[in-house]
């Protein structure tokens, strides 16, 4: 099995995307941690401040000595130099809020997951003639639920995962997941900016708990 293949299966099985940022290193730790023990394999770091790549590369670090079935991704990668610097560090899969075909060009030959952001059916081709198989629909709650019902069947090799807009409540997860998609991206839904604040990392953890026992009943 290809490297692509085992992160895109880890995601699918897990059904479920977490997506994190914060400027401290020991409540990024925290939030890995919580999420780990919630029974999460694979999570976003969005690279959105400048303690981004430092506190990715403690993450790896972290993740090597505590949780080694951990898959560690990156996101909001919008170039190759990023692309590279987080390769250096270990990164095991890449996402961007938008296609990025030097990006797709990095990636792919070396066997690593590449999943862009993509909101038109022309981006979603392009992507695909780049040898991409795991869509990010971005932003989800300006495309819809609906958008995703009318492309699947022109897309029939291609996995696609909402990020924006999907809620905690089964309502919302099924109504995505019963429109074709194989996983949803859960942001700030899940890790909320008052949860950090607050460093409830216990809350953290069983509401990641409570989503991942959603998905599996829908499933």
């Amino acid at each position: 099995m290809t490297k692509i293949q085992s992160v895109t299966n880890t995601i699918i099985n897990q059904g479920v995307l977490p997506l994190y940022y914060n400027t401290d290193e020991t409540i990024t730790l925290e939030i890995l941690r919580s999420l780990y023990k919630a029974g999460i394999r694979a999570v976003e770091y969005t690279s959105r401040g400048d303690a981004a790549l430092s506190n990715f590369t403690k993450m790896v670090e972290i993740r090597n000595a505590e949780m080694p079935e951990m898959l560690l991704g990156i996101g909001t990668i919008k170039n190759v130099k990023q692309t590279e610097e987080y390769y250096k560090v270990g990164a095991d899969f890449f996402i961007s809020p938008g296609f990025v075909a030097e990006v797709a060009e990095f990636l792919i030959p070396k066997d690593l997951l590449y999943s862009p952001g993509c909101m038109t059916p022309t981006e979603i081709i392009e992507a695909e003639n780049a040898g991409v198989t795991f869509i990010k629909l971005f932003p989800g709650n300006a495309l819809g639920t609906g958008f995703m019902s009318a492309i699947k069947d022109v897309f029939p090799n291609l996995k696609f995962m909402p990020t924006g807009g999907v809620d905690t409540t089964k309502e919302s997860i099924e109504s995505w997941f019963k429109a074709g998609v194989s996983a949803v991206g859960m942001g700030s839904k899940l890790v909320s900016k008052e949860l950090m604040l607050a460093k409830d990392y216990t809350t953290i953890e069983n509401e990641t708990v409570k989503v991942l026992a959603i998905i599996q009943t829908l499933k």
